[in-house]
């Protein structure tokens, strides 16, 4: 990167900065935390390396700051929530989002202690390891994908053992959830700005519980399946029947997605024991095995061709994350505190706001929206 563009993204970045944290911190009853929330978001955008306390205060400070910092984090009492609902607004006014994405972040961990660490599988590692899990809620537009709330999930060993929620002062409240759970409850959290559907991954999970969570919420989906779940399709007749042998009767019957050649797709109705009114949606390409996935919608007057523009937000908002995570610590608080790992995965998000809102005042993206990366039903 040149020294100008450097200089223009620098610039860019201080003036988003500038504007959200006219609003961000507003909840913050005093002064001097405000103060410090600015610092420590500041910090997060300029310091190198891993995004710790330490290096934070490195770039903004000295030694008196990181301790402060680090008070401000893990043990002050200003709550995450409502400057998390101020970064939804402030997304919501820039970049309104089509859908809310919520997707699953490992957080690897060497220890035990840090609050909900335990053994979790990586689906992209193929193999097991020790960290946290994450939900996260993702506004997402054509032009801007930012993480605007987190859930962290919990196991039982965490929740019902007393010691371990006492040293990391979890809430009454919190109890343990599967992941697809964690992701339903995440998004219902958003509930201001719940008329945007609600795009999740939910293969090898219970779907049927999240269908009838949905549903009782009011709440739009488009949730992707896997091949083997079951529905009844009233056209195909009465005996239930998998989502690719659903699809695979509707061979004939896929069309062109307007804009995204060779994409193919095709809606059916379908039913479960729970819920009547959803809609089957396979999406292809030219020339391969048909379908390559499978998407559940309860929007079934929605297009074919809107359902699969949406879904193609899932591989926006991974592809982001992977160019932003780092660059805002998303992964990188190392207290133990449930409410800490609040506080600074709200402000991470914050500061991944900050680097693509400027990076798409520099450098505009593309309205074409990227393809998904994997094909497997």
């Amino acid at each position: 990167m040149s020294s100008g563009s450097q200089v223009a993204e620098r610039a860019a970045e201080e003036s988003v900065l500038e504007q959200l944290c006219a609003t961000l911190f507003a909840s913050l009853p005093r002064h001097d935390q405000r103060r410090k929330g600015v610092e420590y978001l500041t910090g997060l955008l300029r310091a190198t390396g891993r995004k710790s306390i330490r290096n934070i205060a490195l770039a903004i400070g000295d030694q008196a700051t990181e301790q402060y910092l680090h008070h401000f984090i893990c043990d002050s009492t200003w709550e995450a929530v409502p400057v998390r609902r101020a970064l939804a607004e402030h997304v919501w006014r820039v970049a309104p989002p089509r859908a809310w994405v919520v997707r699953p972040l490992l957080i690897p961990k060497a220890g035990r202690h840090s609050v909900g660490v335990g053994k979790r599988f990586a689906p992209d590692l193929g193999h097991t390891l020790n960290a946290q899990q994450a939900l996260g809620v993702w506004s997402a537009a054509e032009d801007l994908t930012a993480p605007v709330d987190w859930r962290l999930r919990l196991s039982p060993a965490w929740v019902g053992d007393a010691g371990r929620r006492s040293r990391a002062a979890i809430p009454d409240g919190v109890r343990a959830e599967s992941e697809l759970e964690c992701g339903v409850e995440a998004y219902l959290g958003v509930a201001r700005f719940r008329d945007r559907p609600l795009v999740i991954d939910g293969r090898g999970h219970d779907v049927g519980t999240a269908l009838t969570r949905l549903r009782r919420a009011g709440a739009p989906l488009l949730m992707r399946v896997s091949g083997t779940h079951r529905f009844t399709a009233p056209l195909l007749g009465p005996d239930p029947l998998s989502a690719r042998q659903v699809m695979s009767a509707l061979h004939a019957a896929r069309r062109p997605v307007a804009g995204h050649w060779p994409l193919l797709a095709a809606t059916s109705r379908v039913h479960t024991p729970d819920s009547d009114d959803l809609v089957l949606l396979g999406i292809g390409s030219a020339g391969h095995t048909w379908p390559t996935q499978l998407w559940l919608s309860n929007q079934p007057a929605v297009p074919a061709a809107d359902l699969v523009r949406t879904s193609l937000l899932l591989p926006r908002v991974d592809h982001d994350f992977a160019r932003y995570a780092d660059r805002a610590g998303t992964r990188d608080f190392t207290g133990r505190s449930f409410a800490g790992w609040h506080r600074h995965m709200t402000l991470a998000s914050a500061a991944h706001t900050i680097l693509a809102t400027a990076d798409a005042r520099t450098t505009p993206r593309p309205v074409t929206l990227p393809q998904q990366r994997t094909w497997h039903p």
